[in-house]
């Protein structure tokens, strides 16, 4: 049976371990540390770095594909990898778009794809002509690097564009301008692809975003028309096709209040807008991803009941006197249909350290119910005031 190798040892790949072992299979890991979240679990763990060619070459020794949990290694490596016959997949000719936001911005715009209006950023006056344009408040972005929240800065007038973008300039991070978007809410379509180019999507989801991360994810989106679900999926299709993608892509949209959908950015692996799929479809992300880099025909991704949704659980800002696993044995005498995704990092505030997937009926119930497991999970507190001990 095969062996795929996944560059980097965070919780992503630790998933998909988990999903390799389910169809026979061995996840080769490339981690910094042995404590990393996947090095933990499997066994076949090269220690190494990301950004050395030599510890890339290392791990992709023997595998029949190797993929990412992180979008961060150089494009340039990846290229050496492809000339020496090495399985890269997604190739770096379709990663770099989601490595590059500029690049990623221009070709959406080439396609012919809504993106929101944008400019690259080579000194302060950009941003400050930018937002004299577009108006005021502007979003800044790293062009790479930046992901939950970080890496972004929306300064509400010129001064504060200038002062943000000469310091993040001179220390070397390129930027990007874009008009901050009214938006109703933030979607996720997302999609997987083969090199056979057989495609299967998910039901577009809802996500909910706090200080900048990913809190919740509402599967499907409530209320959101037939046909701009379709238009959603349609154009996750069409984005993986046009950019030669393999394996799973999240595809994060803005819809406004006017039911538009505009492209925010895109992940070329498994996502965490993905993690309802786990519990709550036939096929989730994590197989489908190996299913897809391997060549394999992709799996059923029918929804399992009628709303799933995934809650993180979030690092709190002191960490509980009870221990996580007295916190789960609490959570499953509670409430023993929730389900639990840890993974093995330590606490500190707002780390993602677990999620959990809740199934039901209903938006409202299922919803609450989730989040108030997963802040149990983080607060040892129950949000209705619960007390097992009365």
């Amino acid at each position: 049976m095969p062996t795929v190798t996944m560059i980097g040892g965070g919780q992503l790949a630790r998933m998909t371990h988990q999903a390799a072992i389910a169809l026979g299979q061995r996840l080769r890991v490339l981690a910094e540390r042995p404590d990393e979240p996947a090095a933990q679990v499997s066994p076949d763990v090269v220690l190494g770095s990301h950004t050395e060619l030599a510890d890339l070459r290392k791990a992709a020794i023997g595998s029949h594909a190797l993929t990412f949990d992180h979008e961060h290694v150089p494009t340039e490596h990846l290229a050496a990898l492809v000339t020496e016959g090495v399985n890269v997949q997604p190739p770096p000719s379709a990663l770099v778009y989601a490595q590059d936001k500029l690049a990623m911005r221009t070709k959406l715009a080439e396609l012919g794809l809504p993106v929101p209006a944008f400019a690259a950023v080579h000194g302060a006056d950009d941003a400050v002509r930018f937002g004299a344009e577009h108006g005021w408040p502007i979003v800044l972005k790293a062009i790479r690097g930046g992901y939950d929240g970080r890496g972004v800065w929306m300064p509400a007038d010129a001064d504060a564009a200038r002062t943000i973008a000469a310091e993040q300039l001179g220390r070397g991070v390129r930027l990007l301008a874009e008009v901050r978007v009214p938006l109703r809410r933030e979607l996720s379509a997302m999609v997987a692809r083969s090199p056979f180019g057989q495609a299967a999507t998910w039901p577009v989801v809802q996500t909910v975003q706090r200080n900048g991360q990913c809190a919740v994810v509402i599967a499907p989106a409530p209320d959101l028309p037939e046909e701009l679900a379709a238009a959603a999926e349609t154009m996750a299709l069409h984005l993986a096709r046009e950019l030669g993608v393999v394996g799973a892509m999240a595809v994060e949209l803005f819809e406004t209040h006017d039911g538009e959908l505009l492209v925010n950015e895109l992940a070329m692996r498994p996502h965490n807008s993905g993690h309802w799929g786990m519990d709550g479809a036939r096929t989730g992300q994590f197989e489908q991803h190996l299913r897809a880099v391997l060549d394999y025909p992709l799996g059923d991704t029918s929804p399992l009941a009628p709303v799933t949704v995934m809650a993180n659980i979030l690092g709190a800002a002191e960490t509980p006197a009870m221990s996580m696993d007295e916190r789960l044995h609490h959570l499953f005498a509670r409430m023993p249909d929730a389900k639990v995704h840890l993974y093995g990092k330590g606490e500190r505030p707002d780390r993602k350290i677990g999620h959990v997937n809740v199934l039901g009926d209903e938006v409202a119930v299922v919803r609450e119910k989730a989040e108030r497991a997963a802040h149990w999970m983080s607060h040892a507190v129950w949000t209705d005031g619960w007390d097992p001990h009365k």
